[in-house]
């Protein structure tokens, strides 16, 4: 239902402050992911231990903090660790039942919405466009709802570009509303890479390759990306892709 490129994950930087106390009462896994989402590349196992970490913690108490990480986690584990379609299929749908139940909890959660959009759109991706249609209205739903709490969690640009991109226009697909949802996004983040990367996708399928090229090296040159890990393992990779896509068309 929406690319890859705009759930790339970068989304820590975006989500509520927390007070003292509540840091203090924290699981310690919740924690141990703040640090690894956007250092996963070091050592894409360490994921293994912080969802079944993260699985233990909601099982002794369901906070909304833990369960929101346990989304988070079962959402990068299903990108990066996962082997077949049936396994992360498995881990989107139990990433999207975390952030349901973290909703139910405090239902104005912003990050507990978001990625309930995320794995839900994630999983509506990896089933297939034609048999996942009937979750595209709750994806669409989410993201107004993030949006209407906080326009600035900039992760839900991503999100918001891609849908617009990858869905047929009959369905609510708009290429313009795409670029309008990366630029904003870009706007308040231009380190946000995986965003640049949607952005250039978008300017390639509206014949604008020249301003896409720049994109692309604008990623590839970037030295201080929001996300290294997914700068290290999917922008990059991504960039280069199309870059080489666009000279063979060329």
């Amino acid at each position: 239902m929406s690319g890859r490129v705009g759930f790339r994950l970068l989304v820590l930087a975006a989500v509520l402050s927390l007070s003292p106390l509540t840091l203090a009462a924290r699981s310690p896994w919740v924690e141990e992911l703040r640090t690894w989402s956007t250092r996963y590349h070091e050592d894409p196992r360490r994921l293994d231990a912080i969802r079944e970490g993260l699985e233990q913690a909601v099982k002794r108490e369901p906070r909304t903090d833990a369960l929101v990480a346990l989304a988070q986690v079962s959402f990068i584990w299903g990108d990066v660790r996962a082997t077949t379609s049936e396994q992360k299929l498995e881990a989107y749908d139990h990433g999207r039942q975390a952030a349901k139940r973290a909703m139910e909890l405090e239902p104005k959660n912003v990050a507990a919405h978001f990625w309930y959009a995320t794995n839900t759109a994630r999983w509506g991706q990896t089933k297939g466009i034609v048999r996942s249609l009937f979750l595209l209205p709750t994806v669409q739903e989410e993201i107004q709802i993030v949006l209407a709490l906080d326009p600035n969690f900039t992760a839900i640009y991503a999100l918001a570009g891609n849908v617009h991109y990858e869905v047929p226009g009959l369905l609510g697909g708009d290429l313009d509303k795409a670029e309008e949802m990366f630029r904003k996004g870009l706007a308040q983040d231009p380190r946000f890479t995986a965003m640049r990367v949607g952005l250039a996708k978008t300017l390639v399928r509206k014949g604008r390759v020249a301003e896409a090229r720049r994109e692309l090296e604008v990623v590839l040159g970037e030295k201080e990306p929001r996300n290294p890990a997914d700068w290290t393992l999917k922008d990059v990779k991504e960039a280069r892709q199309l870059l080489a896509s666009i000279r063979a068309k060329s």
